[in-house]
């Protein structure tokens, strides 16, 4: 199988050097030419979409509190300066729409939804008043609901389906099927997976993915080698924490 036009996504921005799901990091992806950025969007407690990747708020802003505990303006008191290092001292987590702003002419913005269909109208609020094209807005989500409603209130966009595959312990002993991921990607109209970079991705699977008309993206990749091999075989996109660092070793494979 050719390689095909594989785009670099941006992990929660340039995660390895800045903060992740900042505008730090994300400015710094778009800065180093990404192709596009992959966030993480959640529901405050008043409702507002903000960008943030775990349930709460301790690992990269401190505190132990649930975002949809907490309200924006408590959200927004908090800053990642003990995360990394000093120099990021002031960073705040972000409102979707801070993100949408950032978004260049011909770049992507890939948003994971960390919550469920409740937040779907919503998104799409912002997205219509973001000024965006639809093709530069994909979702993502591992909730089947979630992306099935996406794609429903959402329909000119891309919409994926995550998988993890065979990288929990349970995945490992009971691989998921291929084919009952791409029969559910199917069944809800979705465009296609996005889904770890294990050992399940080879010529086989990428044969069922693209047999089908699907997209495929697969997170989150690290390794040159491994990148290059990933894109020979034609997946469509890789996530990667380290987007210029990739993309400038994959060129000089």
């Amino acid at each position: 199988m050719k390689s095909n036009n594989c785009i670099i996504i941006a992990h929660r921005g340039e995660s390895y050097d800045a903060p992740e799901n900042t505008l730090a990091s994300i400015n710094l992806a778009w800065e180093r030419n990404a192709d596009a950025v992959e966030i993480d969007v959640r529901l405050s407690k008043d409702n507002k979409i903000v960008v943030i990747h775990d349930e709460n708020t301790k690992r990269i802003w401190g505190g132990n509190k649930s975002v949809r505990d907490q309200t924006l303006r408590e959200l927004k008191e908090l800053n990642s300066g003990f995360y990394k290092n000093k120099e990021w001292e002031g960073e705040k987590i972000p409102v979707f729409s801070e993100v949408l702003a950032t978004v260049p002419p011909q770049k992507k913005l890939v948003v994971e939804l960390k919550c469920g269909p409740e937040i779907v109208e919503i998104l799409k609020e912002e997205i219509d008043s973001s000024g965006l094209k639809e093709e530069q807005i994909e979702i993502i989500s591992f909730d089947i609901s979630t992306v099935a409603k996406a794609k429903q209130v959402l329909p000119e966009h891309k919409v994926l389906f995550l998988s993890g595959l065979n990288s929990s312990f349970l995945g490992k002993l009971f691989p998921p099927s291929v084919d009952k991921l791409v029969l559910k990607v199917l069944e809800n109209q979705l465009d296609g997976l996005d889904v770890w970079a294990g050992n399940m991705i080879d010529e086989k699977f990428m044969q069922k993915i693209k047999s089908n008309r699907l997209m495929l993206y697969v997170w989150t990749v690290n390794d040159s080698e491994k990148a290059k091999k990933l894109k020979s075989i034609g997946v469509d996109g890789i996530t990667t924490d380290r987007a210029q660092w990739l993309r400038e070793n994959i060129s000089s494979g």
